[in-house]
């Protein structure tokens, strides 16, 4: 009698999707995509330094990376399903401490909003491997990207926007986007991921997993592609606007230029589409090598700004095809019973390239001048370009397997099935 009053998805947790995890990173993107131009202005203007908004990064990415390798650790003792919310709160914490303003404020904002995000993004990829097949990661990912680029379009050039209309807005908005998020995670009812038992009890250590890392090329081949990548982006995201405001271009290009470059996140699909009809390794090489010579010519061509800027911008979408393409080797190949603590060690790419990229920068900025760190962000995508020729020629590629049939005296059927 009871049981016919409670709704069906409260007595059963609906099975998650590819969709379901699409639209919960679509939140996030809404959260972050309208901060990600107006944190490097923010941070310029309260620091009015280059060199020491690099510094700043640095030392932040160090907190952040220490933060990502403790989650598995941390899940042992707290369900990993708080860990996602309590990201969510941290972030939206942040965002109203940026909201405040000041150095200070500004300093812990970034603090509080990087280790959130780290938080939230190891929790995810755990949940992904959990519930999504391996077959499926390339749609998930591709689903993932798509859903996401309402909010990585339009949220650069709007938060540039309302902070001109009134400086504490997109802080609010994007606080308010971590508490839907964080809704949204509840209501889908992930709980703490299926677990795996194993014949020993994993150590409880985050760094005694990396010589078993370390003892697995293609993981670390993956993330490597996963560490330059996101260096690239750091080298447009934070320092072509930076580069705009000491060239004399406005304050606004360089959110205008990330949400014209997010915009490639709706042609998503039919990237997925061109790397099935040939190899994830193709993918892989071409987005290298395109957007590493788009640097290398961006930063050879800063005596004519706007030649710079147009390098850099179409470079943009060979880094928009490595976000679809170049997790993948990585995913691929992690073993299901490593799920949680492998995701912590991925996850720890945005961290590394975050204390990679802004100290290289304070170095450069030594000796050179601001385009410099364009040609070293160049330099180290060709290198992934190189690397990336030891992947298999047939990653990703559809394959023909043989099934048994039946009977003997039914003829085998051939299915096909993405590897």
């Amino acid at each position: 009698m009871h049981d016919r009053r409670i709704p069906e998805w409260l007595r059963h947790a609906p099975t998650p999707s590819v969709r379901g995890f699409a639209l919960l990173a679509g939140t996030e993107a809404m959260a972050r995509g309208i901060l990600i131009s107006v944190m490097p202005l923010e941070m310029y203007r309260a620091l009015r330094d280059a060199a020491l908004v690099s510094e700043v990064y640095f030392l932040v990415g160090l907190l952040s990376l220490a933060t990502g390798l403790m989650v598995p650790f941390a899940t042992r003792h707290v369900p990993r399903r708080w860990i996602y919310v309590m990201g969510c709160a941290m972030f939206a914490g942040g965002a109203g401490m940026g909201a405040q303003g000041g150095a200070l404020g500004m300093i812990a904002a970034l603090a509080l909003m990087t280790a959130a995000t780290v938080m939230v993004f190891v929790c995810f990829n755990a949940y992904v491997l959990d519930f999504i097949a391996k077959s499926d990661l390339g749609r998930c990912e591709t689903s993932r990207m798509f859903y996401s680029a309402a909010g990585w379009t339009a949220g650069p050039w709007l938060g540039v926007a309302l902070l001109g209309l009134w400086r504490p807005l997109p802080f609010l908005i994007a606080g308010v986007a971590a508490f839907a998020m964080m809704a949204l995670f509840l209501y889908m009812r992930l709980g703490n991921g299926r677990l795996i038992t194993r014949a020993r009890a994993p150590a409880p250590n985050p760094l005694a997993w990396l010589p078993r890392f370390f003892a697995q090329p293609r993981l670390v081949a993956g993330w490597v592609f996963a560490v330059i990548r996101s260096c690239g982006w750091w080298a447009y995201v934070v320092y072509l606007p930076i580069f705009a405001v000491q060239q004399g271009l406005g304050e606004d290009l360089g959110g205008m230029l990330l949400s014209a470059s997010n915009g490639m996140l709706f042609v998503t699909p039919l990237m997925l589409r061109w790397m099935q009809r040939g190899s994830i390794r193709r993918a892989v090489r071409v987005g290298f090598a395109a957007s590493g010579l788009l640097f290398v010519l961006g930063a050879a061509a800063s005596s004519w700004p706007w030649a710079t800027v147009a390098g850099l911008a179409l470079a943009s979408v060979f880094l928009v095809l490595l976000d679809v393409s170049a997790g993948l080797p990585f995913l691929m190949a992690v073993k299901p019973s490593e799920r949680t603590e492998m995701s912590a060690i991925y996850a720890s790419f945005r961290d590394v390239s975050g204390i990679v990229t802004p100290g290289a920068a304070w170095l450069v900025l030594l000796v050179a001048p601001l385009p410099g760190i364009f040609a070293l962000a160049g330099v180290g995508l060709l290198s992934c370009w190189h690397l990336a020729r030891h992947l298999h020629p047939r990653l990703g590629a559809a394959r023909v397997t043989v099934q048994a049939a039946p009977a003997c005296d039914i003829p085998l059927s051939l299915t096909r099935e993405t590897g």
